[in-house]
């Protein structure tokens, strides 16, 4: 009375159902394996189709950023191969990826590196993060995606910008600097009335420039004599009167 299991597991009853079913459940990833089996509560001689769904362990999202790497402040003519090379000496490099502007094709200055452990990512920032490549300090830290008990409420609303006609363009900033630190760093050679970084509107992106405001126009001729070319976060920034 042996039956083909082929007989088993696609009659015209049951192969409609077993698509559907198989379909609506499981991933098309995973990889499926089928077992027909007696039920004991099946009436008359009906067979009931078990599927055992096996697919690849996912890792957690926080699992994955804990061991991939944001690579910062890096220069245009970094490589994906020299990047990786960078982070070899410190463990497996799973992944290493220059982010490119997809209009220009020039490099954004930073990218992703992936490390087979956490490990291994936490090594590479101990001993790359604020190390030299090409005369800029690059910065190395984990991805904040998927980490959990981050601060995702809204920043800080920015101070009150004072107008005036005594007024200064700063362009070419690094990404990194904030109203805050424009403010103090002009502050320090001289008085300012304001100072403000230029955001993409509804983001907390910056735009690549600001304008910083004096009370004289002897405190604009200043502030472009001693700023101009000058670097601020590891970028020699532009100073023109506005």
């Amino acid at each position: 009375m042996a039956t083909a299991i082929s007989s088993l597991i696609t009659p015209p009853a049951l192969h409609l159902r077993c698509r559907s079913t198989a379909s609506a459940s499981v991933s098309v990833s995973a990889r499926l394996s089928f077992r027909a089996v007696a039920a004991p509560q099946a009436r008359g001689r009906g067979l009931a189709l078990r599927v055992a769904a096996s697919s690849a362990v996912f890792e957690a999202p926080a699992e994955v950023a804990a061991r991939k790497l944001y690579v910062g402040n890096i220069p245009r003519t970094v490589t994906n191969d020299e990047l990786r090379e960078m982070f070899a000496a410190h463990g497996t490099v799973e992944r290493a990826e220059v982010m490119y502007d997809k209009y220009t094709n020039r490099s954004r200055r930073f990218g992703f590196v992936t490390m087979s452990t956490a490990e291994e990512a936490n090594a590479a920032i101990e001993a790359l993060n604020g190390t030299e490549v090409g005369g800029r300090k690059i910065k190395v830290n984990v991805t904040e995606s998927f980490l959990p008990n981050i601060d995702r409420s809204a920043p800080e609303p920015e101070p009150v910008f004072v107008d005036s006609q005594y007024k200064v363009y700063v362009g070419n900033l690094a990404k990194t600097v904030t109203t805050e630190v424009l403010k103090n760093f002009f502050s320090e050679k001289g008085q300012i009335l304001s100072a403000t970084v230029s955001h993409i509107p509804g983001t907390s992106k910056s735009k690549g420039y600001g304008f910083v405001t004096f009370s004289s126009e002897e405190e604009v001729e200043a502030a472009v004599a001693t700023f101009n070319n000058v670097e601020l976060e590891g970028q020699p920034i532009r100073v023109n009167r506005a």
